[in-house]
């Protein structure tokens, strides 16, 4: 039986891209060569890289607007010490939402000083912070657009005079926003676009090439976006099966569509920890993520009842974070509403037996 993937990452792929991705392995469009045994500088790969990276921009409404897509490798967190490397000259402000936010912050302060225009770390980040000041003539002003640990989402976005940059590991491609507001967004690519291995990297080309220090070439933006993206030997495999995620993405509606569809499972999971009293939701409310909620469990004794009817159900993946506990539900784009609706018939369930 198939089950129900509330993995919070790697997580979900549409079953369609998983087909056609297995079916590369044994042989890549009839070549008689598997996918990830052909050359990366073979017309077949540099297709693929070319038109992922096309896409990206199609997706996000940045094409012709100065912006280069790059699929990089070394995670969200090699972006950490990257993004510093390539645009913090002088003083760099972050907003700090959580734990990926902190990793951000203590990577960018071996590079140079660092500051926390706001944080909600007093309330263990269950709130995203608002109405707090940012100096001018900063280098850039680092945000974390949505937090899977904590459950919470930033619903708009702080308006500077310096670059933006975003951490979109885990709501990129999954609503709409103006995205010629950044000037620089990454996300790992294993939470709406494909397999652990790959992290995409999209920048506008202006803001680089201001600092004076000499950076590593594979730390070096401008050296990936002149080699195409393939600077060195790329994740074959991850590339390929964003590729096909993102041609998913763009045949049920692109962002606009996958938008209406988060919005549903969204409202329908919220809406059972709201009315069952034996849920709690951790994120405050004007403030949850669409694509993690979190909640615990107000009574100890039913824990293992509930583990058990989860597993009955086929539901997977629903454990909270160490650092917050109870449970946290993952619906990024490829979870499809009935698994939401299992989820929730478990948890109305639990309350009969109560």
């Amino acid at each position: 039986m198939k089950k129900h993937n509330f993995s919070a990452g790697p997580s979900i792929l549409p079953q369609e891209v998983l087909n056609k991705a297995s079916e590369a392995v044994l042989d890549y469009n009839g070549s008689g060569l598997s996918l990830i045994e052909i050359s990366h500088r073979s017309k077949d790969f540099v297709d693929i890289m070319d038109r992922a990276r096309a896409l990206v921009l199609e997706l996000l409404g940045l094409e012709g607007k100065g912006y280069q897509a790059l699929f990089l490798q070394g995670g969200a967190s090699t972006q950490f010490l990257m993004v510093a490397m390539n645009l913090l000259e002088k003083k760099a402000g972050y907003l700090n939402t959580g734990a990926w936010s902190e990793k951000a912050i203590k990577e960018a302060k071996v590079i140079g000083d660092i500051y926390e225009v706001a944080s909600s770390k007093d309330a263990n980040f269950n709130y995203i912070p608002k109405g707090f000041e940012i100096p001018s003539g900063l280098d850039y002003l680092h945000c974390t657009s949505n937090n899977t640990i904590f459950g919470t989402q930033m619903k708009s976005f702080p308006k500077t005079d310096s670059p933006l940059v975003c951490d979109m590991s885990s709501d990129i491609f999954s609503r709409q926003l103006d995205f010629s507001q950044f000037g620089l967004i990454y996300a790992g690519a294993q939470k709406n676009m494909g397999p652990a291995g790959t992290t995409l990297v999209v920048v506008r080309e202006d803001i680089l090439g201001k600092v004076s220090r000499t950076i590593p070439s594979i730390l070096d933006y401008k050296k990936h976006i002149a080699s195409d993206s393939m600077l060195n030997t790329p994740p074959v495999f991850p590339v390929y099966t964003s590729l096909l995620t993102l041609e998913w993405l763009k045949s049920v509606g692109g962002i606009a569509g996958i938008e209406q569809e988060n919005e549903k499972k969204a409202r329908l999971m919220y809406s059972e920890i709201d009315l069952n009293p034996l849920f709690k939701g951790f994120a405050t409310k004007e403030d949850r993520s669409f694509m993690n909620a979190t909640f615990t469990l107000e009574k100890e004794s039913l824990k293992e009842t509930f583990a058990s009817m989860l597993k009955e159900a086929g539901i997977s993946g629903v454990n909270g974070h160490r650092s917050v506990g109870g449970y946290r539900a993952s619906m990024y784009n490829a979870l499809p509403i009935e698994s939401v609706k299992a989820l929730v018939e478990v948890m109305s369930e639990l309350e009969s037996k109560a």
